[in-house]
């Protein structure tokens, strides 16, 4: 890697400090900024600024990609099924027990275990003042009917929020970084994508443990759409065009070279943007962010080992197997976000603990890149 891919975690570093402090210190600046979002039945989906953010930090990746490898990439079953298994098997299930233990017990004295958190009432519940639903209780906030729930459980539902969203944009970055297989990953970008609908819904009603969780399916598909289909169809057109045009030697060493330093721009803009838009919140709740980080961390760092241990033992080629554990480990914070948002409230804890899962990812992530590429020799006798 050059200078600046060498110390990207410096640059991350830096970008969050400033996020944090342009919220802090100018956020009418953040307040402008994330006004101007596309909303679904009255709830803000899909930030612009950040959509065109990850646009430029995911175009240069996708425009890299031959569709004629990618449709390879789909027949490798091993591979694809391993992903499969992580993501929708294991992940939401080690997510819930780790998030438990940490903070409905190790944790819970630090965290308080009578303090409480206001959420939205449950779609579609027509409930009375003093009514129980689940472990919370409604009461009446400035004329308006809420739910009052422990504290730690509204983490935890933003931390079971990230474990039932794999990784569906982000994660192309970390493939790309890690020299993994940029058509495997994107094969598995879109069949994430899919599975999400499916099963992001069940499983999160069945984790949630207070009901089945209202699923906003035109969010998922618009955040889908943006942030990985526009992109996507963009890059697919665009490198038709110019290898038409220029001839494959001109696209492979003139032009991507040119896009290289555009991916690493556009997350690092993104990262200052993402935490501009919770930097109050983040620095008035310093200790709190360290209760919810630490299971989040934990848990990434067992997914990923566990997915790149049985890569290894599938015999899967150091190409297939990076990127493979990176989607198991990584999360789709958009979605997560969004999702918590428009359930609980954009002030719940269920939302800073989304929050703080963008906090730990790009550091964290960009750690177990560089383990990544410093075991590759791990899997040169693997077969495929």
């Amino acid at each position: 890697m050059g200078f600046f891919e060498r110390y990207l975690t410096v640059w991350v570093g830096l970008c969050i400090v400033a996020g944090i402090a342009l919220g802090k210190f100018a956020p009418e600046v953040a307040q402008s900024l994330d006004a101007m979002a596309i909303s679904v039945n009255g709830a803000p989906v899909v930030s612009v600024p950040i959509a065109i953010c990850l646009f430029f930090m995911m175009y240069p990746i996708m425009v890299k990609i031959d569709f004629g490898e990618v449709v390879k990439a789909g027949k490798a079953v091993k591979p694809v099924g391993l992903t499969l298994f992580i993501n929708w098997a294991i992940k939401p299930f080690t997510m819930y027990a780790i998030a438990s233990f940490f903070l409905g017990s190790l944790f819970l004295g630090f965290i308080g275990p009578e303090a409480t958190d206001l959420v939205k009432m449950p779609l579609g519940k027509d409930m009375i003042v003093g009514d129980t639903y689940g472990s919370g209780t409604v009461v009446l906030v400035d004329g308006v009917k809420m739910l009052e729930v422990p504290l730690w459980r509204s983490y935890l539902a933003g931390c079971i929020l990230l474990g039932i969203a794999p990784c569906t944009a982000m994660v192309l970055v970390w493939g790309y970084l890690s020299k993994g297989n940029d058509s495997h990953t994107l094969v598995m970008v879109a069949i994430n994508s899919l599975t999400m609908l499916l099963l992001f819904g069940f499983l999160g009603g069945f984790l949630l443990g207070v009901g089945k969780l209202p699923v906003p399916w035109q969010a998922l598909l618009l955040s889908i759409g943006v942030y990985v289909a526009l992109p996507l169809v963009a890059g697919y057109l665009s490198r038709k065009w110019i290898i038409a045009a220029k001839g494959e030697t001109w696209f492979k060493e003139k032009f991507l070279h040119f896009l290289t330093p555009v991916t690493i721009t556009a997350l690092l803009v993104t990262l200052v943007l993402l935490f501009s838009f919770k930097g109050e919140t983040i620095s008035q709740n310093p200790l709190t962010i360290l209760w919810i980080a630490i299971p989040l961390f934990i848990q990434t760092v067992v997914i990923f080992a566990l997915g790149y241990a049985l890569a290894k033992f599938l015999g899967l080629s150091y190409e297939n197997a990076a990127p493979t554990a990176m989607i198991g480990a990584s999360n789709h914070f958009e979605v997560a976000i969004a999702t918590s948002a428009m359930l609980y409230g954009l002030s719940s804890g269920a939302a800073l603990a989304t929050v703080v899962g963008v906090l730990i990812e790009v550091p964290l992530m960009l750690m177990l890149v560089r383990f990544c590429l410093r075991t590759q020799d791990w899997f040169r006798a693997a077969k495929a």
